[in-house]
């Protein structure tokens, strides 16, 4: 019953995302809306951000050294105490550190490797989180038992992964009895049946709050031979290797993870391709990074590419997600809008999950992207 219930409700956002029309709003229901926000060495402005629409930001990131967790970049100790400010106008935002990512994953396998080298880093990072009044800590080890980005890594990670979420865990409920508060653990998790291969999610669930699935770039220029969609949310036939939200979600729910403790993750920018066919207006041609490479922030496409320049906006009613194409330059871009994020707010609902994750905040237009997340969700 409960198969059939799901597959009715997935059929009606397949049939309503093949369409423009505006989805039927739904009884509001409390859902996280996730935004990892990345600012380098600046200055965090917090007028900017629209943090009254974000119910856990996810700071990013913090690096390993020495088996410790440390600050990533030469202001977060100021921006820390400016996002702290910021909270008392929004006393519900969480703020959590994310630790990793794409480039710094380098140091957790050997970090894991050991009880006392992950009790040194759960000492550090609960130092980290009272210091800077954090909320809680957010894993982003692209990947656990792969290499990622040619990181170390071993068959041992997938346990030593599983310990270290545990000593999170017990650390920081031992602290939150301390302080009366209740502190965040969560991860950023591949979206990619590998992952699951290398992990126990089953048993890494217990440990967290929510787990952020990195549901985007799934077809990526230079990684990718076709210029797929970024992040659609169901399987189009002609994906090479097929992937979607959908099939991610499903892949978790069998492993394991209960689906009110899975985020789903939306891209505020895109992939562009130069192509080498015009056919299906460059969807799942052959094509290769275009040269240069073309800015595909939100923000950027809304300024100058979408129905602009030569630029063509078009729907891809199967994966429910749009794309442009430049027919003259043969130039594809995959990327989400208002209409997709609606559809995957629909989704999100129709499965109960926990919620939405973006990446990240500066790359929006305004706030159109993210004010969608929050009408639809909260």
């Amino acid at each position: 019953m409960r198969i059939a219930i799901a597959v009715a409700l997935l059929g009606l956002i397949l049939a309503s995302c093949a369409s423009t029309p505006e989805l039927e709003k739904k009884a509001e229901t409390r859902k996280r809306v996730v935004g990892y926000l990345f600012e380098g060495d600046s200055i965090v402005n917090p007028d900017s951000l629209h943090l009254g629409m974000v119910t856990d930001l996810l700071y990013a990131f913090a690096n390993i050294k020495g088996d410790t967790i440390v600050e990533g970049f030469r202001n977060d100790t100021e921006n820390f105490r400016v996002l702290n400010e910021a909270k008392r106008k929004y006393p519900n935002l969480k703020i959590l550190i994310s630790v990793g990512g794409w480039e710094w994953s380098r140091g957790f396998s050997n970090m894991c490797l050991t009880g006392e080298t992950r009790a040194k880093f759960i000492e550090s990072a609960v130092r980290f989180i009272q210091k800077n009044n954090l909320d809680g800590i957010d894993i982003d080890w692209e990947y656990p038992g792969l290499p990622g980005a040619g990181n170390p890594h071993c068959p041992e990670d997938r346990q030593n992964f599983t310990a270290l979420l545990a000593g999170l865990r017990v650390a920081l409920d031992d602290l939150g009895m301390k302080t009366g508060k209740h502190y965040l653990v969560t991860i950023a998790a591949g979206a990619f049946g590998d992952y699951l291969k290398h992990t126990d999610m089953s048993e890494d669930s217990k440990y967290l709050d929510f787990i952020n699935l990195m549901t985007y770039d799934m077809s990526v220029p230079g990684g990718d031979s076709l210029a797929g969609n970024n992040a659609p949310l169901f399987t189009n036939p002609r994906d090479a290797h097929p992937s979607s939200d959908d099939k991610a979600v499903e892949e978790f729910e069998a492993a394991g993870v209960p689906p009110s403790k899975l985020v789903l993750g939306v891209p505020f920018y895109g992939h562009a391709w130069h192509v080498d066919s015009t056919a299906f207006n460059g969807l799942y041609e052959p094509g290769r990074p275009t040269v240069p490479p073309i800015n595909a922030t939100y923000a950027n496409l809304v300024e100058n590419y979408i129905n602009k320049n030569g630029f063509v906006r078009y729907w891809d009613s199967t994966s429910c997600v749009p794309y442009l194409f430049n027919r003259a330059d043969s130039v594809f871009i995959s990327y989400d809008d208002p209409q997709s994020l609606r559809d995957k707010c629909e989704y999100i609902k129709a499965r109960g999950l926990g919620g939405v994750m973006f990446w990240s905040l500066s790359s929006d237009y305004g706030s159109t992207l993210l004010r969608t997340l929050y009408d639809e969700l909260r």
